[in-house]
């Protein structure tokens, strides 16, 4: 951007400090002139009066005398008082913005694509100093942040083109094999690019929630939990499982749309990383500490503490990196409701179970349920 050139910060303040020293220096010889030069008489100097009680004064000087010896002594102080500020505001405002340029440096280190540099400023706990460990946890969070996109962008790349070097390659094996039966072929093309566009859509959505860009509108989660069970109780019973949904009203603001496939994910989750038959998952709602709850638990293997952490990290399965059924999902699941979670400023708290399985806790800001939102 194009700007005018003008006058730095240490130049301004220097001027500032050098002028105000020089009103103080011009307030101090007004101050001599109200309270003291205009009291001596002006009369030629050895002038010789009576006061009222009839004593003699002999006057030495008067007032044009002493002003023709003090004006050239008083323009003299002016002078250099008005040069001492310039230099020592210079070097004040040098000291003064010295930290400044620390800050500075440190951004035309970030722009030039390194993250890892750090202020680190010492001294006292003053507003440069807040400014620049401020300066600091933004330069973090932002490596954080485009490590964490880096990562993912890796993965993505890395999903995406496996689904399609798998049709590179079924395609290879019908050309090459044209006695090849091709029903076969085409349902596994089929599998392959439902897949693929599963996966796309997931990272889109992922996208979407992380934009914040989705409009706000009262939403309870019980009835959002009821309609996830709904939807996936086919899958439940495929898969021989118990689907239970209890608990209250759960109100809360923020995307219908979103929240709803932030509770399928769980749902579907819980029921896919169930026992192999007699599993179950409890869906609950409920408020608690002024916020609205929604906890899905479910039967299924032991899940290893170390292994919690990592599960809402994209691509992540499970305590497999890859699953082989049909309902292998993408990886992305826990990601994408996390991001959602975060996208509503709500909360995420996953916990294994003693005997099996997990507990997936999410609470969201609270809202006034409007009138007639159930029957």
């Amino acid at each position: 951007m194009n700007r005018r050139p003008g006058l730095s910060a240490r130049l301004k303040l220097t001027i500032s400090y050098a002028g105000f020293l020089l009103l103080a220096g011009a307030l101090l010889l007004a101050v001599v002139w109200v309270f003291l030069l205009r009291y001596v008489p002006d009369r030629d100097p050895g002038s010789i009066r009576k006061d009222h009680a009839g004593v003699i004064i002999i006057v030495s000087a008067n007032r044009t005398e002493i002003l023709r010896t003090f004006a050239p002594a008083a323009a003299a102080a002016m002078v250099f008082v008005l040069l001492f500020g310039l230099l020592g505001g210079w070097i004040l405002a040098g000291r003064m913005l010295a930290p400044l340029t620390q800050i500075a440096d440190a951004a035309r280190t970030a722009a030039s694509g390194s993250l890892s540099h750090r202020i680190r400023m010492q001294g006292p706990n003053d507003e440069f100093r807040e400014l620049a460990d401020v300066f600091d946890t933004m330069l973090g969070q932002l490596q954080s942040h485009v490590t964490e996109r880096e990562r993912f962008a890796a993965n993505a790349s890395h999903e995406l083109r496996t689904p399609l070097a798998i049709s590179q390659a079924l395609l290879d094996v019908a050309r090459s094999d044209p006695a090849r039966d091709q029903g076969e072929l085409i349902e596994r093309l089929h599998n392959v690019n439902t897949r693929a566009i599963d996966l796309t859509e997931a990272l889109l959505l992922l996208s979407r929630s992380d934009r914040r860009t989705f409009a706000h509108e009262p939403v309870d989660l019980s009835l959002v939990a009821e309609e996830a069970a709904e939807t996936l109780l086919p899958l439940a019973e495929q898969r021989q499982v118990a689907l239970d949904v209890t608990g209250e009203t759960a109100p809360t603001v923020g995307s219908a749309a979103l929240v709803l496939r932030m509770a399928m994910n769980l749902v579907q989750n819980a029921i896919v990383h169930n026992l192999p038959s007699g599993g179950t998952v409890t869906v609950h709602t409920g408020s608690r500490h002024g916020a609205s709850v929604l906890r899905v638990e479910n039967t299924g293997p032991r899940v290893p503490p170390e292994l919690v952490p990592t599960l809402t990290e994209p691509f992540q399965r499970g305590t497999q990196r890859v699953r082989a059924d049909e309902h292998a999902g993408v990886g992305l699941g826990l990601a994408i409701v996390q991001s959602i979670v975060r996208a509503h400023a709500g909360t995420l708290d996953l916990a294994p179970r003693p005997a099996g399985g997990l507990l997936v806790t999410i609470s969201l800001p609270q809202a006034v349920p409007a009138s007639g939102d159930r029957g």
